[in-house]
């Protein structure tokens, strides 16, 4: 009897732990499929969307976008107005200056040459120039112009003074060949301010009164001197003593009948130069002064007509002057307008300008701070454009082409800036 009731009850037990078995590898089975759906929904989620993405062709896959020349160079610019940056300059480039059509651009390197580029067409991808290599020692500072785009005059810096150079080219029809001739030196004046930097060096040709169209040039020392000459001969024409300190620049009318002065005190001083029957200067005598800015003027340029200055201040102010004043009367100029500098740092404090420049037809004004180039118009004073950080470096110098250039298949004024940062580049103007 007792062995049968031990094998009902070892069955019992087997058959107990059988359900028991069947019912947990149930449960657990399920639980697993739960703890994987939790765990893993960003797993299922990138399995649905990689599953629900089409599938590309081997042609698609293997093709990458192709980005042209073109492409790059506009990538290269951060600005709308920026059209092109003429490269290949060893140094940081001092000053520039465009000829009277407009279509050479000469430009002064601390290197120690002087670039005569071609401007054809301001978008080319490169462009011919004519080099100019100065005496061993000598820094260009500046450099302009003589009468065409031929001759140059070049102000250069060395360990025994300022001097000028006056460089041209016995054949001035060179053509596609003018980059490869050696342009020859026509006159030297050293020590031309003794042993004082050249700031500006400002040439026009001279049509006011009896002058004959000649190229005068006007050179302005770190000194208190301004010094004319004559672009052709390299003859001294007159002498001039502001006896302000110091100079920051100064510049001559493009009627060739002014020069004036921006200097270390608030007024700004003018002279006439006065020409002889023969065309030949008779004297240079001071005419005017403006008065009106509290701090020391940083800049100023003439307008295309002769007739105005306009004039930038480390008072946080621009004004535009009237010169058209019967002065041998006692009569005054006028200040016709003033604005305030539109350029503030993060304090809230007005910056100045380095530099300006009015455009070829009197209504657009360009401006430099540092790095920032700015785009003013004269009539209003408002911001047209601000380009933060036009180069990689100081700006040294800006200019306007007198006649517009081509820029494919459309004729373009532009304004062209140098910089610390060895570029040379070319702006568009700005709509008004």
């Amino acid at each position: 009897m007792e062995p049968i009731v031990s094998i009902a009850v070892v069955s019992s037990l087997i058959l107990g732990a059988l359900i028991a078995f069947i019912a947990f590898g149930s449960y657990f089975s399920k639980r697993k499929s739960e703890v994987v759906s939790i765990a893993n929904p960003a797993e299922t989620a990138a399995a649905n969307l990689k599953n629900s993405r089409p599938q590309q062709t081997k042609k698609s896959q293997q093709s990458k976008p192709h980005h042209s020349h073109a492409d790059k160079d506009l990538n290269k610019r951060h600005h709308p107005l920026d059209l092109n940056t003429l490269k290949g300059h060893g140094d940081a480039v001092n000053g520039l200056c465009f000829s009277s059509d407009g279509h050479s651009l000469a430009t002064a390197c601390d290197d120690g040459v002087v670039r005569v580029f071609k401007l054809d067409d301001a978008s080319s991808k490169s462009f011919k120039f004519m080099r100019i290599n100065l005496p061993a020692g000598g820094h260009p500072t500046a450099v302009a112009f003589v009468d065409d785009a031929s001759s140059v005059v070049v102000a250069s810096q060395s360990l025994t003074g300022a001097s000028l150079y006056m460089y041209g080219e016995d054949n001035p029809k060179g053509g596609d060949n003018r980059q490869h001739f050696k342009p020859e030196l026509k006159w030297e004046q050293h020590n031309a301010h003794d042993k004082k930097y050249i700031l500006t060096l400002f040439g026009t040709k001279a049509t006011h009164g009896a002058a004959d169209g000649s190229t005068i040039i006007a050179s302005s020392s770190e000194g208190t001197d301004i010094k004319l000459w004559h672009g052709m001969s390299g003859k001294m024409l007159g002498f001039v003593d502001t006896n302000q300190l110091k100079n920051n620049m100064a510049t001559v009318s493009p009627n060739g009948r002014f020069i004036a002065a921006a200097a270390f005190t608030a007024d700004v001083k003018v002279w006439e130069i006065v020409y002889s029957k023969d065309s030949s200067v008779k004297e240079v005598t001071k005419v005017m002064q403006l008065k009106g800015h509290k701090s020391a003027v940083t800049w100023l340029s003439f307008t295309p007509d002769s007739e105005k200055i306009i004039t930038a201040s480390k008072d946080g102010s621009i004004r535009v002057w009237n010169i058209n004043v019967r002065y041998h009367l006692d009569e005054d100029p006028k200040t016709l307008k003033v604005f305030p500098i539109p350029l503030h740092d993060s304090n809230g404090t007005t910056l100045h300008y380095d530099r300006l420049s009015i455009s070829p037809d009197g209504k657009i004004l360009a401006v430099t701070h540092g790095s920032l180039l700015q785009w003013l118009n004269v009539e209003t004073g408002d911001v047209l454009e601000t380009a933060d950080k036009a180069h990689d470096g100081m700006i040294t110098d800006i200019a306007w082409a007198p006649k517009p250039i081509p820029v494919g298949d459309k004729l373009v004024t532009v304004l062209a800036s140098s910089s610390v940062d060895k570029k040379v580049k070319l702006w568009a103007s700005p709509m008004l």
